[in-house]
């Protein structure tokens, strides 16, 4: 069954179309990335079905109930959580009140207690920084800390949007293990990201996303292999 899907999605910001009429679906359970270049709409999609866009009220469907117009927060208490492009964390607060912010809208406070310690289980350098100021993080860490914050409302659907953006090679690594553990425990994930490789490695099927529309999908392994996909996003010619 289909956690997520989109129907003909339509995005504009004011007479533009940044999305034009897309169809994407995830299965509960999935891993699935969509790739694409700068301005290709990735971001908007995700902010879309985050609840931080205007979008029609069939266009999306999350769990069996169309999601256009609900707003942001109501999602989060539905299971739908964003980490956001740039991490979007609050830089005055400590590691662990920012922690305590993804689970605002739960009141089961022995689960959320646990789900705290997972957390710093998952990302051990954020249990040794629990009283730092999150600004005060570095990159890999703050990136470590947006993961945790949206993990600690306890989702059913993860969206990611390009969690590798500005990350060191070994914090990359980090950051993509834990992105495997988090699926693997059952969390659906829908990831885009700019480094198409890794995304495509590590998920199951993917979509590919040039000015506003689905260019190509299919399974992770089959794009990989594909010579469109080879020559535009991973640097190899025929």
């Amino acid at each position: 069954m289909n956690l997520l899907e989109l129907r003909r999605l339509e995005v504009g910001y004011g007479g533009i179309k940044a999305v034009k009429g897309i169809d994407l679906s995830v299965a509960k359970g999935e891993l699935v990335c969509l790739i694409g270049t700068n301005g290709a709409g990735k971001t908007t999609t995700l902010k879309s079905i985050a609840g931080l866009l205007p979008v029609p009220a069939d266009a999306i469907l999350y769990d069996g109930a169309p999601i256009g117009g609900v707003r942001a927060f109501e999602l989060v208490r539905r299971g739908l959580a964003l980490v956001p492009e740039g991490r979007g964390i609050f830089g005055q607060l400590t590691v662990e009140e920012n922690l305590a912010m993804g689970a605002y809208a739960r009141s089961d406070s022995a689960a959320v207690k646990l789900d705290l310690q997972h957390v710093y289980e998952l990302f051990p350098r954020l249990a040794e920084r629990r009283s730092q100021s999150g600004g005060t993080l570095s990159g890999g860490e703050q990136q470590m800390l947006a993961i945790g914050r949206a993990l600690m409302s306890r989702p059913k659907l993860l969206l990611l949007d390009e969690p590798s953006m500005g990350l060191a090679p070994l914090l990359v690594q980090k950051i993509f293990e834990t992105v495997l553990a988090v699926a693997k425990e059952g969390v659906t994930i829908l990831l885009v990201e700019q480094n198409a490789r890794l995304a495509l490695e590590v998920s199951s099927r993917g979509y590919v996303m040039e000015t506003g529309l689905i260019t190509l999908q299919g399974p992770a392994r089959d794009l990989l292999n594909d010579p469109k996909v080879r020559a535009a996003y991973l640097g190899e010619a025929d």
